[in-house]
């Protein structure tokens, strides 16, 4: 048998389901970008668009899911190698999940074109998604470099996020005290601004995914979180 022609296939099929994770990010990026951009500008065929654009995600989260199954059933892979393709397949869920939120966050700008609009609302959503979108980012790169430091920071970051999402829940109550007819959209924007939140919980899960790959361990410690807005309830 010849090991080496073994262990070449093997790392080929392992890069190029690597490949199509980093692939993926990018489409993901993308998908919120323009997702905030067109709740911004109103612009429903944008927004139309990042709802069409997540069939993509999902078939490339799919391709990712057959392709390491294959290489678990067939290579049998161990160690390190074994941590690779746990973590290819974790990472390529919690871009799929994000892909999802986009795509929430599209549908939703379609229903707010016909509501009155809130002041500054849309430009904080819009802040808010450029924050967790580097996050996902570095979150990625951080993978690629199998960067741990890197990591860390975009772990500790997700306070920041909360922080930004915390201060955005608060406006959304005082437009929605001062002005009933505010009720319906803020009620639509504080979903959306929930979901941009989620994928920024998924950009720390990939974090983490980054420390256990290359340390053979999870983070021993809890996730920082700042979320104020379910206390009490």
């Amino acid at each position: 048998m010849n090991t080496a022609h073994i262990l070449t296939a093997f790392d080929r099929d392992l890069e190029a389901a690597q490949a199509l994770v980093v692939r993926m990010g990018g489409l993901v990026e993308t998908a919120l970008l323009d997702a905030a951009e067109a709740l911004d500008t109103r612009d429903e065929e944008m927004a139309q668009r990042v709802r069409k654009g997540d069939a993509a995600i999902d078939a490339m989260e799919e391709e990712i899911h057959t392709r390491c199954a294959q290489l678990l059933a067939l290579r049998g892979p161990t160690a390190g190698d074994l941590r690779t393709v746990l973590t290819v397949m974790r990472i390529a869920a919690a871009l799929e999940r994000s892909g999802d939120y986009a795509k929430n966050l599209a549908k939703r700008t379609t229903v707010l074109s016909q509501m009155i609009q809130v002041p500054g609302a849309s430009g904080s959503i819009r802040r808010l998604a450029r924050t967790v979108v580097q996050m996902l980012t570095d979150a990625l790169d951080a993978y690629i470099r199998r960067d741990v430091t890197l990591a860390e920071d975009v772990r500790r970051r997700d306070r920041d996020v909360d922080q930004m999402y915390n201060s955005i829940f608060r406006e959304f109550l005082t437009h929605m005290m001062e002005d009933p007819r505010t009720i319906g959209p803020c009620m639509h924007l504080h979903f959306i601004a929930k979901n941009i939140e989620r994928v920024g919980d998924h950009a720390t899960a990939v974090a983490e995914q980054v420390i256990y790959l290359v340390t053979g361990a999870m983070p021993g410690d809890d996730r920082p979180k700042v979320d104020s807005t379910t206390a009490g309830l």
